[in-house]
């Protein structure tokens, strides 16, 4: 595994783009990168997961161009859908034996799963799955159906009734919902993806800084929205991409109030950025099949000022002091809902005003796992909120603190979101947080 590791980062640091602050792979040694991870995850942690869940069968079923979420994250590089219908089967015989990984399909999924459909054989698709269940006659069969979990629930209900009407009362009996296995599978990190995920949330952070700079914004004149496409372009021309649309939005000096939605679906697009605003971003990449999700704050300095008010630094300060209360709760076994409200009754305490709003990160943006509040559940998330939280997963810390701002007659949020790793020895921020204000113009220093 070391070994591999180290030729993991020799490929990251010298089959690079041009872009010297950008390390990023060309298109076939991604490739290459996302099958030796997907070859770990399936040989090393799959079969742990399936043990730790009481699973020996998991059976996935998807038609092209519309995957089921889990499935996508096992198809190799070059498999950008499912083809025709894809079954995948996982059986855990047990003892020492390896992890059987089946396709019912016409042919290999990659070198990953070998084909096990003969067509000459068994001219009916769904008679050949159940010619292997039956053969293999597992204790349980899970299936991807879940109420708590959209990534989840991909089995389709057409899917669902053909699959019924070809297995037998005794196989029926067996099956379960696949629900905690699947996100046992999408939120666990392997060694490898660990070891990658601090780089590509740097990237993420350097497109950030270089969009709250002077090299994009020209005060009076860049709109925020100038901001937000030239961040979007950014990702493009760095052969990377996005998962959701970048946000850039202004608190001033003026009568407006903070607004929750006005960050989202009614924020105006049009604003031009001025001397004295504070600015603030979200932002995230996918690359690597892994995503992040970071919100970063800029200061415009007025004429004659050479750093970041002193009212905005203490307002900054809680947002980081709020960051704290919720990362100092992580514990395996404690549930999202429990590191909500702790955190919120100690920021209470603390004089803090908190909406705390966090949530997995991984191959999904908003993933699987423990969900640590919505910005409107502040009282507990039922169901994602009641899962616990296991080593190796990761999460974005997403929260905001409210100030009153007396020199801005008004209160102010302070809107952070940084992607951290927990482990069995606690929780860390992949790449840093942002603990200053960065100012515009200023140095690129501010994160740590």
């Amino acid at each position: 595994m070391r070994k591999s590791l180290y030729y993991l980062f020799l490929t990251l640091f010298t089959s690079t783009t041009l872009y010297a602050q950008y390390p990023i792979l060309p298109e076939r040694e991604r490739a290459r990168v996302i099958d030796e991870i997907l070859e770990d995850r399936l040989t090393n942690l799959l079969p742990k997961l399936m043990r730790r869940e009481g699973i020996d069968m998991w059976v996935i079923i998807s038609r092209e161009y519309n995957e089921d979420p889990v499935m996508k994250t096992m198809l190799p590089s070059t498999w950008l859908s499912a083809r025709r219908r894809t079954i995948m089967v996982f059986f855990d015989a047990g003892g020492d034996k390896p992890l059987e990984k089946l396709a019912i399909a016409r042919y290999d999924v990659g070198n990953l799963l070998k084909g096990e459909w003969d067509i000459n054989v068994q001219p009916n698709q769904w008679l050949a799955l159940g010619k292997v269940i039956e053969e293999r006659n597992p204790k349980k069969i899970a299936l991807n159906y879940s109420k708590d979990y959209g990534h989840a629930d991909g089995l389709t209900y057409t899917e669902q009734k053909e699959l019924m009407a070809n297995l037998s009362e005794k196989q029926k009996a067996k099956i379960v919902s696949a629900d905690r296995l699947a996100v046992a599978w999408l939120e666990t990190r392997s060694e490898k993806e660990a070891a990658l995920y601090p780089l590509i949330c740097r990237i993420s952070h350097e497109i950030i800084q270089e969009a709250f700079s002077e090299k994009v914004i020209h005060p009076g004149i860049t709109t925020t929205d100038d901001v937000v496409w030239w961040m979007r372009q950014k990702v493009t021309d760095l052969g990377l991409e996005t998962w959701f649309h970048p946000t850039v939005d202004i608190q001033r000096h003026d009568p407006a109030n903070f607004d929750h939605l006005r960050t989202f679906s009614k924020r105006p697009d049009k604003q031009v950025i001025m001397p004295g605003d504070l600015i603030h971003c979200d932002f995230g990449i996918t690359y690597l099949r892994l995503n992040t999700d970071q919100q970063q704050h800029a200061y415009i300095l007025r004429p004659g000022e050479s750093e970041v008010p002193e009212f905005i630094k203490k307002a900054f300060a809680q947002g980081n002091r709020l960051q704290d209360l919720l990362t100092e709760r992580f514990k395996a076994g404690v549930t999202g809902n429990q590191m909500l409200l702790g955190a919120l009754e100690q920021a209470k305490k603390e004089g803090i005003t908190a909406s705390i709003y966090s949530h997995p990160i991984g191959v999904h943006g908003h993933a699987a796992g423990p969900t640590i509040g919505m910005w409107d559940q502040q009282k507990g998330v039922p169901g994602p909120g009641d899962y616990p939280l296991f080593p190796n997963t990761g999460y974005s810390i997403e929260l905001n603190a409210a100030v009153e701002i007396a020199e801005w007659k008004k209160i102010i949020r302070i809107m952070l979101e940084e992607d951290g790793y927990y482990t069995a020895d606690g929780f860390r921020y992949l790449d840093g947080r942002q603990t200053e204000v960065f100012t515009i113009p200023r140095k690129l220093t501010n994160v740590k």
